[in-house]
């Protein structure tokens, strides 16, 4: 069955460096666009990373443009975020899903504002601190 694994968060400091990875296993990477998304206490979910599947291309969330890379290696199915300028506002749950089609949806030019508000495979999440 469709299965998604997030692993790697933890606790960083402003000015580090944290890698998040997702394991999918019953469907390949390059049919489906996967989404990276955060929700931290008393807050909507926040869709922060988009790659699309046919073409590998990514989009991001305005809030973390510029400071996060969503990347995916087909090989192996996984899909990583890396965090490379953390701020205390990144920290939340991250989660990584499983679009619904090949392309990122809810693009605008460089921009996703995805919500995964139809989206059907979630991981459980990992943590992620971002304190001094």
């Amino acid at each position: 069955q469709m299965q998604l694994a997030e692993s790697e968060g933890g606790s960083v400091q402003p000015g580090g460096r944290l890698r998040l990875s997702c394991a999918a296993s019953g469907f390949p990477l390059d049919q489906y666009a996967m989404g990276w998304y955060r929700q931290a206490p008393g807050k909507e979910r926040e869709g922060v990373a988009c790659i699309s599947g046919n073409d590998g291309l990514t989009y991001y969330a305005d809030s973390v443009k510029g400071r996060f890379t969503i990347s995916r290696d087909t090989s192996k199915n996984t899909v990583s975020l890396v965090i490379y300028n953390p701020l205390p506002e990144d920290t939340a749950i991250y989660y990584c899903s499983k679009e619904n089609f090949p392309m990122c949806t809810e693009t605008y030019g460089v921009t996703w504002r995805g919500t995964g508000a139809r989206n059907g495979v979630w991981g459980q999440g990992t943590q992620v601190t971002v304190s001094s």
